[in-house]
């Protein structure tokens, strides 16, 4: 019996280092776990440097040495409403219909 101990013991201890190697939350069969967290993180990163690249180029539209007119006709309208007298407003709905006129703003 004492001459079957140790290598049993060894086996156990070679047989949980083999399960953990297979089965374990790092093992071998979570790879395939793995693969797919990356590619859904790689698209995710794709999206994130898509919308930095518009953010920048926005941010560089507005630097004040140079300020695109345009940008900043419509960024002035947008945030504080201004409006000349001549022009009419029309409400765009979100859902894409078509749009109904709204009454003429005077400024």
């Amino acid at each position: 019996m004492r001459r079957a101990f140790w290598p049993a013991l060894g086996l156990l201890v070679i047989g949980n280092f083999v399960g953990y190697a297979v089965l374990g939350e790092n093992g071998v069969l979570a790879w395939g776990g793995y693969r797919h967290a990356k590619a859904e993180k790689a698209v995710e990163l794709a999206r994130l440097q898509a919308e930095e690249q518009r953010l920048a180029h926005r941010a560089a539209l507005l630097d004040p040495r140079r300020t695109d007119p345009d940008l900043g006709d419509e960024l002035v309208r947008r945030e504080l409403g201004f409006v000349r007298p001549d022009e009419v407003i029309l409400a765009m709905p979100d859902d894409g219909a078509a749009p109904q006129p709204a009454a003429q703003a005077r400024h």
